[in-house]
């Protein structure tokens, strides 16, 4: 098995940091040793394979993006990144560990949808990845079809209170789905939408000739996302199911959070950085010469963007700043404007929605640290420590320590990353969300099971690297 010594850097976990020297033997972390010692013999340096030097830099758990949405069918088409080119995107941006969803639409058993993404997935992964289930169809035989899911590995399923005839579930459904989830541990994850509601006013908006994509964000009021969050909080408190809420766009929606968690509830929450960076007006609202008043359709995903006038965007980085919100991930659904996106040139329904930020998450919220809004250990906790733990990983993932997967990057706080299209970009999408940010950071070397996958500017990884995890049920709840 081959052995890597990383030297000199500054070890961040989410309690604190300090110098340290990590070994890694095969595929796990097997010490975190004070510079300089002598514990496992005079020159540490000299006896292994490999020495990276990580002097003045970052040595931090791999990232973990807990929801992505690769090859994702939706809106007559799929998403564009299939297993192989989305997690080599996330390799490149430093995540080393991603959440799926597998799919089971209304009229599928659980275990087809389930079979379907395994098929999906393996062998073509770069880097680890695990599957939350989506279950569209909530009745007798997907209900009972849940507990069985643990065996497997998967210990969280996902409802959607909104998109009607697709996934939507009804509140006696969601019932139903969260009584399994408090009988045996597994973990309710909602898209909390009023989506009948969301329906009719985009119908509405469409029918007076308002069909550009800004008004995809009028449509989904912030009203509708908070109403469904408190309606998720209220069925899960009768219930007693554990609640996690996805992609937290609106202040009102965290509101609700908090004030269920504050009673003691175990609600939880993410929300993802185009809700930290990204608005309506400055992008639903886009416009250019190549597209017009289309240009917002690069930003159409569900929640949507919300406006920067009413402060939406400072109080999420408040949220994480305070606990409200627990870790950030990215929702990636990438869809490329030609042919895809352009199927709702006309009608801001048919838009596919999603963006794609799996390649840029660890760097947006590094971001964060430098103009203030969160500490450095805070960074690796919403980005990899608490993902970790609220998805049932802590211990192999999410922290460098004896026995941890060797999953590890090599962060240079004084580098600098230009993203945009023609400058850093890996995932299969024919434009960049984030075009023109820049950040005060890079990610150098991302380790992954103990194989440098990443490093100076080139790609070592081969398609495969990944495993599937089996995951045990969540570790964060209160």
């Amino acid at each position: 098995m081959a052995t890597t010594l990383i030297t000199g850097g500054t070890v961040v976990s989410a309690t604190g940091r300090g110098p340290a020297d990590v070994l890694i033997d095969g595929e796990t972390i097997v010490a975190v040793l004070h510079p300089g010692s002598e514990l496992l013999g005079v020159d540490l340096a000299a006896a292994v394979d490999t020495v990276i030097d990580a002097t003045g830099k970052y040595v931090i758990p791999g990232g973990i993006d807990a929801h992505t949405h690769m090859q994702l069918p939706f809106g007559g088409t799929s998403a564009s990144d299939t297993f192989e080119t989305g997690t080599r995107a996330a390799a490149w941006g430093g995540t080393t560990t991603i959440i799926d969803f597998a799919v089971q639409r209304y009229g599928e058993r659980v275990q087809d949808g389930l079979a379907r993404w395994h098929e999906l997935a393996a062998g073509n992964c770069a880097i680890d990845y695990g599957f939350h289930q989506i279950v569209g169809g909530v009745d007798q035989d997907s209900l009972a079809a849940l507990p069985g899911l643990i065996d497997e590995g998967i210990t969280s399923f996902k409802m959607f209170m909104a998109y009607p005839g697709v996934f939507y579930s009804d509140d006696a459904q969601v019932l139903k789905a969260m009584q399994v989830s408090a009988e045996t541990g597994l973990l309710t994850m909602m898209h909390a939408e009023n989506g009948p509601v969301i329906d009719v006013l985009a119908e509405q908006l469409v029918a007076s000739g308002k069909t550009d994509p800004y008004f995809h964000g009028i449509a989904r009021a912030w009203q509708a996302e908070e109403e469904a969050t408190h309606r998720a909080i209220m069925l899960a408190n009768i219930t007693g199911a554990p609640l996690y809420v996805v992609h937290v766009s609106a202040k009102q929606a965290v509101e609700q959070l908090a004030w269920a968690r504050d009673k003691g509830q175990n609600v939880f929450g993410e929300t993802c950085p185009q809700y930290l960076y990204l608005s309506l007006e400055e992008q639903l609202g886009a416009s250019s010469d190549q597209w017009g008043a289309f240009e917002g359709a690069k930003w159409v995903c569900s929640t949507p963007l919300r406006s920067r006038a009413e402060g939406h965007q400072d109080h999420m980085w408040q949220a994480l700043r305070t606990n409200d919100l627990q870790m950030v991930s990215t929702d990636h659904c990438p869809f490329c404007m030609k042919d895809q996106k352009e199927l709702g040139r006309d009608d801001f329904r048919a838009i596919p929605n999603g963006i794609g930020s799996v390649e840029h998450r660890m760097d947006l919220m590094y971001q964060g640290v430098v103009t203030g809004e969160i500490t450095l250990e805070r960074w690796v906790e919403l980005t990899s420590t608490t993902p970790a733990r609220m998805f049932g990983m802590y211990g192999k993932k999410g922290v460098i320590a004896p026995g941890a997967d060797g999953d590890v990057v090599i962060y240079d706080p004084n580098g600098h990353t230009s993203i945009g299209y023609e400058k850093t970009h890996h995932m299969n999408m024919d434009h960049s969300a984030w075009e023109g940010f820049e950040i005060d950071g890079h990610v150098d070397t991302v380790i992954a099971r103990g194989k440098v996958v990443v490093d100076d500017g080139r790609y070592l990884g081969t398609k495969g690297d990944g495993r599937f995890v089996r995951r045990g049920l969540s570790q964060y709840l209160i």
